[in-house]
């Protein structure tokens, strides 16, 4: 027996206003394909808002956590990261700092907490600091300044990557500062930096609002600190060592 009350739930959940205007016709007849219809439909929204989602994020190519090799960093919290994918700090507008040399696995980590964000459903936009500042400042006009920084700001979770690999202008920071104070509280932020909090004063030289700045992002933060050495130098060095090999 077809539970018309639900599959009449379910037409009403998916907006489909011509179907549920002839809604007694259909049911009276007791169409075996409704329930098949609308199921099909409703797989049909959910693959394409997920695909949507993906490409919104600009995630790009990264090596999945399950190959992380855990044991190179000199230290890392595993625990702490694994835990992280559970994302409950989505639901608590919290902030995660992943802070580490270059090459130990910031970018990798940050990128698959993005993709699981998508994978439950959350709008995710993943950008470099120097993308977005950049993006930012080259805006003319308030108007035109106002809707890109709302782009940044309405993301359920945005991922800021390599903050300290460049210093930036006063402009800049105060940007920076913007998107971090509209989403304060609000939404989560991700930031992976090469640089301690100490040293921001030289990533944003003479800027009024680094302390502001700082204040902000680690309040309801989770700080992870990676030690080691670069892997992409370690791969790097393996494929020269095999291609000499080969020579051979």
């Amino acid at each position: 027996m077809i539970d018309t009350e639900q599959l009449k739930q379910q037409a009403t959940a998916l907006k489909l206003y011509g179907l549920l205007a002839h809604w007694h016709e259909v049911t009276q007849e007791q169409h075996p394909w409704l329930e098949t219809l609308l199921n099909w439909e409703q797989a049909e929204r959910k693959q394409r808002s997920l695909e949507r989602r993906l490409k919104s994020a600009k995630l790009g190519h990264f090596k999945p956590l399950s190959e992380f090799d855990w044991q190179w960093p000199d230290k890392i919290d595993q625990q702490a990261i694994q835990a992280l994918m559970q994302l409950d700090f989505l639901t608590t507008a919290s902030n995660i700092i992943l802070l580490g040399g270059n090459g130990v696995g910031k970018s990798t980590i940050a990128q698959n907490l993005g993709y699981q964000a998508v994978m439950q459903g959350h709008t995710v936009l993943f950008t470099t600091a120097a993308n977005m500042l950049n993006d930012l400042a080259a805006r003319d006009g308030d108007n035109a300044l106002r809707r890109r920084i709302k782009y940044y700001a309405r993301p359920n979770f945005l991922v800021i990557d390599e903050v300290g690999y460049l210093s930036y202008s006063n402009r800049h920071a105060d940007l920076l500062f913007e998107i971090i104070n509209q989403r304060y509280e609000q939404r989560s932020v991700l930031v992976t930096t090469n640089r301690p909090f100490g040293e921001w004063n030289e990533v944003f030289p003479n800027a009024a609002c680094v302390v502001s700045l700082i204040d902000r992002l680690v309040h309801h933060s989770e700080v992870i600190a990676i030690e080691g050495d670069s892997y992409r130098m370690k791969e790097a060095r393996e494929q020269a060592a095999q291609r000499r090999s080969r020579k051979k």
